[in-house]
């Protein structure tokens, strides 16, 4: 049986639930609405504030589907209700990013500006650097976790750290492994 499968996903007050039955579910909260297409043989089931799923045979389709309905639910819920963020930080001199109302425009060492448009339900937030040594902070938050996912690896992108001076865009809990740089000349 799946771990994860098997656990039931707790639905917070306030969150309205439709499930057809070919299985496309829709999710209401105070954040906004989300909707996905789930694999109609999984068989979900709605009891007492809680989504149980449960899979049909042990066959290993079904198997392998279990714990990720689970987990497509249980997205869906926490992004409707707190809603999900990915926190980057921008190191390197001159580098930034400001907001120009919803659009961002990151300075990362290029001849010119780099202007990011948010996807659909998706903002960005820009902290302020405190010293010229510290990374300056952005966070993505948005109700679907896989766009807010995907859009800060689109910004990651652009720049990716550099392993010499460790330069450029980074997750915030991400580790570097710094390289030394060139030994030099003996005398």
């Amino acid at each position: 049986m799946s771990r994860i499968g098997k656990k039931p996903v707790v639905l917070a007050k306030g969150v309205q639930i439709t499930i057809t039955d070919d299985n496309f579910v829709t999710v209401k909260g105070p954040k906004g609405t989300l909707s996905q297409q789930l694999h109609p043989d999984m068989i979900i089931a709605q009891e007492q504030g809680e989504l149980t799923v449960i899979r049909p045979s042990d066959s290993k389709l079904h198997k392998s589907l279990h714990g990720l309905t689970r987990t497509l639910l249980h997205n869906m819920v926490v992004g409707v209700t707190e809603g999900w963020q990915r926190a980057l930080e921008i190191n390197g001199v001159g580098y930034r990013a400001v907001l120009e109302g919803q659009t961002l425009v990151l300075n990362l060492g290029f001849s010119h500006q780099v202007r990011l448009d948010p996807p659909a339900d998706v903002q960005y937030v820009v902290g302020e650097r405190k010293s010229a040594n510290e990374p300056l902070a952005l966070l993505v938050r948005g109700i679907d976790k896989q766009v807010v996912g995907e859009e800060a690896a689109r910004i990651r992108g652009l720049r990716p750290p550099e392993p010499y001076k460790g330069k450029g865009v980074k997750y915030a809990e991400e580790k570097i492994r710094r390289k030394a740089g060139k030994a030099g000349k003996a005398k």
